[in-house]
C-alpha cells in the first residue's frame, strides 16, 4: 500500500550529557498556525531611553519601502556606548506607530543561530507550516520578504561577526527595509546598496540637552552640565550613568566631577580583560561604573547589586532570561556572595536598583530577555572581579541554565530558547575554563545547547557546534573521555537528520569500536551506540542488516537490563519494524503482537508506547495480507485516541489516516476517497494547508482517487502536490521524491507514457545522487522506469516489474 503514513521508530530520552539512547527517532507532531493578524511585531523593541535626543544620524534612516532610492538597508556602526541601538530604537517605534509596516521583526545578531531563530519565529508568524522549523523555516521567511506585497521591516541589533549573515541578508524589495547595528565596519557591510551610517558620540550641544533635561527636576545639581559633559567625552551611556547616580544621590555636577576624578585615579592600576576592544571610553565606563556599583550595592537589599552584576556581566548582553537571575543556583551563589539568603523578591529588588542607576534596562514584560546590560558595563564588571569570583558565578549561571531549558520532549517557548542558547554562548565565550574540567567533564549546558539547536529544526548549525565541541574535548579531557565520545554521539546523529546518513552509519561504526573498548562490551552508552548504528543502517537502505544488528541487540538488552526495562521494549519494537522494512512483514506483525502483549503489563492500555505499538500491529497486519483486519483494528484504535487524546490530537489524526487507507486496501475504493476527503479538512482545520501531514492527506487522497478509476485526476493532484512539497519541504525530501514518482506512475496510467518516462529517469538521476545506487528506493525507481519503457515501446519490462505507485 502506497501511504505518507508509516509505521515508527521508537527512541528514549537522552540522558544527562545528550547522548543519544534509543534505537531511532521519535517525529514530533506540533499543532496548527493561528491565522496571522496583521500588524505583526516580532521580537521585543527595546525601550526607548528616557530624556531621548533626536540626532543627525536617525534622519538618515529611510522610511520602509521608499521607491525613489535602491539603498533599502543601512548599517549602523560605531563604537559601544554611543547609541547604535537607540537610533534602531527610534526608527522601529515610529514605524510602529505610524502603522507604516505591517511586520516589524527585532532579531539579535549575536550569532548565526539567534538570527536564524529570529527568521523561523517570523515565519511562524507571518503563516508558515508550523512543522517547518529552524533554517527550513528561515529560508522560507526570507522567500516569503522577496515575494509578499506587505511592507515590513527588520532590525538585526548587535551583529558581532558579519560573516554570520552570509547567505541570511533580507531581500532587498521595494516592500521593506532593514537596520542593522553593529560596531564593525567591515566591507562587507557596505555590497549589494548596503550603505554604512557611521554613528558618533553625541554633540557638545546633544549631551548639554540630554543631562539638562533629565536633571531639570532636579535643578539645583545643574551646576557645571558642560564640565561633566566634557568629562565624559560625550559618550551617551556614561551621561545616562552619570544622571543617574547624581539625582539619586543628590549631588551636584560639580561634586560629581571631582568624585569621578579620584575614581579615575584609582582605577589607573586595573588591567583590561585580554580580549577588550579597543573603546578609548572604556576609563570612562569603568569610572561611571565605580562610581554607581558601589552606590547601588548600598540600597536595599544591601550588599546584594554588586555579586548580581558579576554574574550577569558573564551573560548576553541583549537580554538574560528573568528565570535564570531567581533559579537556585543563581540564588545560593548570591545567597554565599551577600553573605545572606537570597529570595525571589530580593533579586528583583536588586534588579531594579541597578535599572535606577543606568547600569542595566529592565524589561519586566519581556521575560525572555528580562535584563539588559550594556557589552561596557559588562566589561567595567569583570575587569573588576576577581577571577576565583568570575569562576564560581560561571559555574552558577550555568547551572542556573540547565536548570531552566525546558524538557526536550516539551513545545518551548521560541524566545525563551533563543535566549537560552545565546546566553550559554556567550557564557562559553567569555569564560570558558570552569565548564571544561577534567574531574566533572563538559557542563552538561553545553551539550543541552547543542542539542537543542537540532531539536527546534537548525540540524546543520547542531552538527558545526557539536563538532567544535568535540575538536575542545579532545583537547582539554582526550580522546577516551566520556564526554569526549557524547560528543561524538551527538555528531554522529545529527550527521543523520541532517540527511548525511552514510557520514553518520560512519562516525557510529567508528565510534562503537572505541566505546566498546573503554567502555566495555555492555556498558549502556555501548548499547545505545549499537541501536543507533542500527537505526542509520537501515535509514542508508539495509533493512535486513538494521533487523539483524537490533536483534543482537536485543539478545544482550535482556541479557543485561531483563524484559520490561523501557529500553529492552523500545529494542523490540524497532526490531519488529526492521523485519518488516525488509520483507517480513508476517515476521514484524506477530512481534508487534507479541511486544502489545508485554506494554499492556507494564504500562497499561492507554500508555502512548501502547497505543502505538497497536498502531504498527495493525499496519503491518495489512502488509502482511490482512487488509479486512488492519482496518477494523484501526477502527477501535481511532475510538480510543479519540478517548485518551482527543478527536484533534495529530496521532488520532494519523490513525485516522491509516484507517481510511487499510479500507481502500480491503477493496473500498470509493469509500476511500471519501474519508481521506473528511481528514482533509480537518487535517487544514487542524494543522494548516502546509503541514506535512495535511500533505501526506493529499497525497493519498489523490493515489486513492486513481484507484477508483480516475487516473487522470490523480495525476493532476498529485502535480498540484509537488508544487506545494518542493515549496514546503524542498526537491530532495523523501516525500517530494515520493509524490515525483506518483506524479510519473499515474501520468503514464492516464495514457502518457511518454510523460511517465521523462518523469521516471530525472528522479532516477536525483534519486541516484540522493539516495545512493542501492537504495531500495533507487531499485525500485529503476523498475518502474524500465515498466514504462516497455510501455511506450522502447526497452523490454523485467518480469514481475511493478509501478511505484502500484506496490
Amino acid at each position: 500500500m502506497t501511504d505518507d503514513s508509516p509505521t515508527r521508530y521508537e527512541v528514549n530520552a537522552p540522558n544527562a550529557k545528550g547522548l543519544y539512547v534509543g534505537d531511532g527517532v521519535q517525529v514530533n507532531v506540533f499543532g496548527g498556525r493561528p491565522e496571522p493578524a496583521w500588524p505583526i511585531a516580532v521580537g521585543r523593541v527595546p525601550p526607548l531611553a528616557d530624556c531621548w535626543q533626536p540626532r543627525p544620524d536617525e534622519q538618515a534612516l529611510l522610511p520602509v519601502g521608499n521607491s525613489r532610492t535602491a539603498v533599502l538597508t543601512q548599517v549602523l556602526s560605531g563604537m559601544g556606548g554611543v547609541g547604535k541601538t537607540q537610533l534602531a530604537v527610534g526608527w522601529a517605534t515610529s514605524l510602529w506607530q505610524r502603522e507604516h509596516v505591517d511586520l516589524l521583526l527585532w532579531a539579535d545578531a549575536g550569532s548565526r543561530q539567534s538570527i536564524v531563530s529570529a527568521y523561523a519565529q517570523a515565519a511562524a508568524a507571518v503563516g508558515a507550516d508550523s512543522r517547518l522549523e529552524g533554517e527550513q523555516a528561515a529560508q522560507w521567511f526570507l522567500q516569503w520578504l522577496a515575494t509578499t506585497g506587505r511592507r515590513w521591516a527588520v532590525v538585526l541589533d548587535d551583529l558581532t561577526r558579519p560573516a554570520d549573515l552570509t547567505g541570511w541578508w533580507p531581500p532587498a524589495t521595494g516592500a521593506g527595509s532593514v537596520v542593522v547595528t553593529t560596531r564593525r565596519g567591515d566591507s562587507a557591510l557596505r555590497r549589494d546598496n548596503r550603505v554604512l551610517v557611521q554613528v558618533g558620540l553625541f554633540a557638545a550641544s546633544q549631551a548639554h540637552e540630554y543631562l539638562t533635561a533629565k536633571l531639570a527636576a532636579h535643578p539645583g545639581l545643574a551646576d557645571d552640565v558642560h564640565g561633566v559633559a566634557a568629562d565624559l567625552g560625550y559618550l551617551p551611556l556614561a551621561l545616562a550613568q552619570s544622571a543617574a547616580y547624581m539625582i539619586d544621590r543628590n549631588m551636584t555636577c560639580g561634586a560629581y566631577r571631582g568624585r569621578l576624578a579620584d575614581r579615575r585615579r584609582g582605577l589607573e592600576h586595573l588591567v583590561p580583560e585580554p580580549e577588550s576592544l579597543p573603546d578609548e571610553h572604556q576609563a570612562t565606563v569603568a569610572a561611571t561604573w565605580s562610581l554607581s556599583v558601589d552606590h547601588a550595592d548600598t540600597l536595599r537589599p544591601a550588599g546584594l547589586s554588586r555579586p548580581l552584576l558579576q554574574l550577569a556581566s558573564l551573560l548576553d548582553p541583549n537580554g538574560i532570561p528573568a528565570a535564570v537571575l531567581t533559579a537556585p543556583p543563581v540564588s545560593a551563589w548570591l545567597s554565599n556572595a551577600a553573605g545572606a539568603e537570597v529570595m525571589a523578591e530580593d533579586v528583583h529588588d536588586a534588579v531594579r536598583n541597578l535599572h535606577l542607576l543606568s547600569l542595566a534596562v529592565h524589561d519586566p514584560g519581556n521575560p525572555a530577555r528580562s535584563l539588559r546590560v550594556h557589552a561596557l558595563v559588562q566589561r567595567a564588571t569583570r575587569d573588576q572581579t576577581p577571577p576565583a569570583v568570575r569562576d564560581s558565578a560561571t559555574v552558577a549561571a550555568a547551572d542556573a541554565l540547565q536548570a531552566v531549558w525546558p524538557a526536550a520532549d516539551t513545545d518551548p517557548d521560541p524566545d525563551l530558547g533563543q535566549a537560552l542558547r545565546a546566553n550559554t554562548e556567550h557564557l562559553h565565550h567569555t569564560n570558558p575554563d570552569p565548564l571544561w574540567t577534567p574531574d566533572n567533564g563538559v557542563h552538561v549546558v553545553l551539550f543541552t545547547a547543542g542539542s537543542r539547536l537540532g531539536q527546534v529544526g537548525q540540524v546543520r548549525a547542531a552538527v558545526d557546534y557539536l563538532q567544535r565541541m568535540h575538536q575542545t574535548a579532545h583537547r582539554r579531557l582526550g580522546p577516551d573521555h566520556h564526554d569526549t565520545m557524547a560528543a561524538r554521539a551527538n555528531v554522529a546523529y545529527w550527521r543523520g537528520a541532517s540527511g548525511d546518513v552514510a557520514g553518520a552509519v560512519e562516525a557510529y561504526e567508528l565510534l562503537l569500536d572505541d566505546i566498546s573498548r573503554v567502555l566495555g562490551p555492555d556498558h549502556p552508552d555501548t548499547l545505545t551506540t549499537r541501536g543507533n548504528l542500527a537505526r542509520w543502517r537501515g535509514q542508508a537502505g539495509d533493512a535486513g542488516g538494521a533487523a539483524a544488528a537490533s536483534e543482537q541487540l536485543l539478545g544482550d538488552r535482556l541479557r543485561v537490563l531483563g524484559p520490561d526495562h523501557p529500553h529492552t521494549l523500545t529494542t523490540r519494537a524497532n526490531v519488529a519494524y526492521w523485519r518488516g522494512q525488509a520483507g517480513d512483514a508476517a515476521g514484524a506483525a506477530a512481534a508487534f503482537e507479541q511486544l502489545l502483549a508485554d506494554r499492556l503489563r507494564v504500562l497499561g492500555p492507554d500508555h502512548p508506547d501502547t497505543l502505538a505499538t497497536r498502531h504498527n500491529l495493525a499496519t503491518w497486519r495489512g502488509e502482511a495480507g490482512d487488509a479486512a483486519g488492519a482496518a477494523a483494528a484501526f477502527e477501535q484504535l481511532v475510538a480510543d485516541r479519540v478517548r485518551v487524546v482527543g478527536a484533534d490530537h495529530p496521532d488520532t489524526l494519523t490513525s485516522r489516516h491509516s484507517l481510511a487507507g487499510w479500507r481502500g486496501a480491503a477493496g473500498d475504493a470509493g469509500g476511500t476517497v471519501a474519508a481521506f476527503e473528511d481528514l482533509l479538512a480537518d487535517r487544514v482545520r487542524a494543522l494548516g494547508p502546509d503541514h506535512p501531514d495535511t500533505l501526506a492527506t493529499r497525497h493519498s487522497l489523490a493515489y486513492w482517487r486513481g484507484q477508483a478509476g480516475d487516473a487522470a485526476g490523480a495525476a493532476t493532484a498529485f502535480e498540484h502536490l509537488l508544487g506545494d512539497r518542493l515549496r514546503v519541504l524542498g526537491p530532495d525530501h523523501p516525500d517530494t521524491l515520493n509524490t515525483r514518482s506518483n506524479l510519473a506512475g499515474w501520468q503514464g496510467r492516464a495514457g502518457d507514457a511518454a510523460g511517465a518516462v521523462a518523469g521516471y529517469e530525472q528522479l532516477l538521476a536525483d534519486r541516484l545522487r540522493v539516495l545512493g545506487a542501492d537504495h531500495p528506493h533507487t531499485l525500485a525507481t529503476r523498475r518502474s522506469l524500465a515498466h514504462w519503457r516497455e510501455r511506450f515501446g522502447e526497452l523490454p519490462s523485467e518480469n514481475g516489474a511493478r509501478t511505484e505507485t502500484e506496490e
